[in-house]
């Protein structure tokens, strides 16, 4: 990375995040090819704009909304819904800034000649893959459950991965779309904070991208695997990547 903090984007502010007193910046038209830096752990993140990507991961109806196939398992879906507002503010003022957004989608092929039987069969539930849901077939491309919710919902110039792992650089086509657009950084946000997110975050390390985790903009049906999915990515001098919150990044880029 390299280079010091834009001068018309950071003075300081008041805030405080990771047990330090936090720059605010001066309100300003953001350069976008201006390196930018954001308070974050385990030190601060810098990153050019022009070069930087909103990653928003599998915030699909079935996993997020009353009555879908995550509520049908019996879990709490209060934990991931508390992360469409901060994602909805974050979105806006990515957009707002003429930068690049594109999100993900878990799921199979109709026919399901994608999905393994190793992956059908995990956890035994009595409603598989595949299997009629609350919204449509379970986790199947074009059912309604699959699709995005309404308050994140993608504007057309915005490229949506449909990836039948859990990370989204498994056969997908989102590293090409990541080099044809020159992007080297990526702000990654969504569900769930310990198998989607994680997963792709680490993916994305091993393919030299840097990954900035805004801790309100994931989350887990498990407080605890939230907890340390998070410890997990900035662990030794950030293994994976950087934990921030939606806060820091929105004063870096909001004019």
């Amino acid at each position: 990375m390299g280079g010091g903090i834009s001068a018309n984007l950071v003075l300081w502010h008041g805030l405080r995040y990771g047990g330090g007193r936090v720059l605010g910046q001066q309100r300003s038209i953001m350069d976008k090819n201006a390196s930018v830096t954001v308070r974050a752990e385990p030190y601060e993140y810098e990153f050019v704009p022009a070069k930087c990507a909103l990653l928003i991961i599998d915030m699909q109806r079935d996993f997020l909304e009353p009555g879908g196939f995550g509520e049908m398992l019996g879990n709490d879906v209060s934990q991931l819904r508390r992360t469409i507002e901060p994602n909805k503010k974050l979105l806006a003022a990515w957009r707002k800034a003429g930068l690049q957004v594109m999100h993900t989608r878990e799921g199979h092929r109709p026919d399901l000649t994608d999905l393994p039987p190793a992956k059908k069969v995990r956890g035994r539930s009595a409603s598989c893959i595949g299997d009629p849901g609350p919204m449509g077939r379970i986790l199947v491309r074009g059912e309604a459950g699959h699709d995005i919710i309404p308050e994140l919902y993608p504007l057309p110039s915005e490229p949506v991965i449909d990836k039948p792992g859990k990370g989204a650089f498994f056969a997908t086509d989102l590293q090409a779309i990541l080099n044809n657009r020159g992007i080297t950084h990526l702000v990654v946000t969504g569900v769930t904070t310990e198998v989607c997110v994680n997963t792709t975050v680490r993916e994305a390390n091993d393919r030299g991208y840097e990954c900035l985790i805004p801790e309100d903009c994931v989350g887990s049906y498990f407080p605890q695997f939230q907890e340390m999915g998070l410890k997990m990515i900035k662990a030794q001098g950030g293994i994976f990547g950087w934990v921030t919150n939606s806060a820091q990044i929105l004063d870096a880029i909001n004019s």
